[in-house]
């Protein structure tokens, strides 16, 4: 018989718990298990800038299906990075602002080693 899948595998990887990658759930490790599941970056890109609906986020990202979306944005929300306002929509928290501002430096670093590597 199947094992269902676990009420944790469907929320935001918590520090001091087991995720991909790390049996410590380091805090480093716990961001990268997040940032690194399917369409969190692009969220957090297209949130960059001001509020979205969900329909408008939808759009945004081009290609996410609605259950995904729905399932990364309580995700990001777990893990106050995004919020949702009643009358704007999602939206980045200061914690969420300040890790799309750290991402910064990657993106440079990753456009050098893009031309190192020809």
């Amino acid at each position: 018989m199947t094992k269902p899948p676990s009420k944790q595998s469907k929320s935001a990887p918590r520090q001091g718990k087991r995720v991909r990658g790390s049996t410590t759930g380091r805090p480093v490790m716990v961001l990268l298990d997040l940032i690194g599941r399917r369409w969190v970056l692009r969220i957090l890109w297209e949130l960059r800038d001001e509020p979205l609906n969900f329909r408008e986020l939808q759009a945004a990202c081009g290609g996410i299906s609605p259950s995904v979306l729905n399932t990364r944005l309580a995700e990001m929300r777990e893990a106050l990075l995004v919020e949702l306002k009643a009358e704007e929509g999602y939206t980045l928290t200061k914690m969420g602002r300040e890790l799309l501002s750290q991402l910064t430096p990657l993106t440079v670093w990753s456009e050098k080693w893009a031309k190192t590597l020809g």
